[in-house]
């Protein structure tokens, strides 16, 4: 793959996206020059439930996308989402080696790295980290702005966010996309992917949550001075509003879905009744995003508000029940770069990916946090012993 072209893959429960990209000198974000989809198939609530279903399926987008762009895909960045992915924050501290009693990069490594080990056991069990994400510092219990290299102390405290996924679906993933003959250069939290292209820095400083509502899951990464400080996902979404729809109103699946969009069809039914019932998962769902804002200590307390990102992110008066039930300012994001190839944020994560990739080699060099890297190597070469 050349250095100026990159590929991102966002594998999610109701369509798999992907979206071939190249740089462009002009513009601080890429370029597109295609994009390809299909209907997913092999999952349930971002969760691989049947691999091969899922390669078929990313087949299908990857000739679409090949097609389009006019380049063949080898190689891409994949995002991992699904009910499996989760963050914890730990703390490490260490005393400082030098005798002058200067605080060196290898005093941050090794207390991000007690940090690591300090993280209960009962919450590391089938987990992989696959972000490590420094979140703030303290020298000799005094907070530092920004990172502490050549300053003085004594011990060196740090607070680290770690990003997991579970570890077989991580492997799942992987062995979809290589099934399909596409080398994974790395992997990044879908979320964290949908942010570069659906938040701008101001928001990130101040502070704010962003959802993604998708069809099986809800998907929440709350950042605040501007690196992500916490990340959660809630297996609730659009389907669910779907089905509500359909049962209240005695009809199918696929014309509640319709109606859920807009569209007019031959059922007649009350308008008050459909914004209630639509209402009330909404509600629901922001109950959900509460409660984790509380856990956090976050709630009423993020300036930038709620961003409103995903398929069903535009539905009924969504933005006034979340501005009512959070306290907080509340919008619909807009993708920063729109195109002739996509219009909506519906495909934030995978052009996201893209910029990930044309950022540099790694996660670090574009959000100053740390991606899979050998770990993520170590679970390529797990796999690749196994397979035929």
């Amino acid at each position: 793959m050349s250095r100026d072209i990159t590929v991102g893959i966002d594998i999610g429960t109701y369509q798999i996206k992907i979206v071939v990209a190249e740089r462009n000198k002009q513009r601080a974000l890429p370029r597109i020059l295609g994009t390809g989809y299909a209907e997913s198939k092999g999952l349930r609530h971002g969760y691989i439930v049947n691999v091969a279903d899922v390669t078929r399926s990313l087949l299908i987008a990857k000739k679409q996308a090949e097609k389009v762009s006019g380049h063949q895909i080898k190689k891409a960045y994949l995002s991992v989402g699904g009910i499996g992915l989760s963050s914890i924050i730990s703390t490490g501290s260490v005393v400082i080696s030098r005798a002058d009693s200067e605080i060196t990069e290898e005093d941050i490594e090794k207390s991000i790295e007690e940090a690591e080990k300090n993280i209960p056991e009962a919450e590391r069990i089938n987990q992989k980290i696959i972000h490590t994400i420094p979140i703030k510092h303290r020298i000799d219990n005094k907070l530092v702005l920004g990172r502490p290299t050549d300053m003085k102390g004594a011990r060196l405290e740090s607070e680290v966010l770690f990003i997991t996924a579970l570890e077989n679906h991580v492997s799942d993933l992987i062995e979809a996309v290589e099934d399909a003959d596409i080398e994974v250069i790395d992997a990044l939290a879908s979320p964290i992917a949908a942010s570069f292209v659906t938040l701008n820095k101001t928001q990130k400083v101040a502070g704010c949550v962003l959802a993604n509502i998708g069809a099986e899951t809800v998907s929440i990464v709350v950042f605040e001075n501007n690196v992500p400080i916490s990340l959660e996902v809630f297996p609730v979404g659009g389907a669910d509003i779907t089905n509500d729809i359909a049962l209240d109103l005695k009809i199918q699946p696929e014309e509640a879905e319709q109606v859920k969009r807009g569209a007019i069809i031959s059922t007649a039914y009350s308008q008050k009744k459909l914004e209630d019932v639509i209402g009330d998962r909404i509600i629901d769902i922001l109950n959900l995003i509460e409660a984790h804002l509380k856990k956090i200590g976050r709630n009423g307390l993020l300036p930038a508000g709620i961003i409103l990102t995903g398929g069903s992110a535009g539905i009924g008066n969504i933005t006034d029940l979340a501005k009512n039930s959070l306290k907080l300012p509340s919008s619909v994001s807009v993708l920063s770069d729109k195109s002739d190839r996509i219009q909506d944020a519906t495909w934030a994560v995978a052009y996201g990916l893209c910029i990930l990739g044309l950022s540099g080699e790694n996660t670090g060099s574009l959000s100053n946090f740390r991606g899979l890297g050998r770990a993520f190597k170590k679970i390529k070469d797990s796999i690749t012993q196994f397979l035929p």
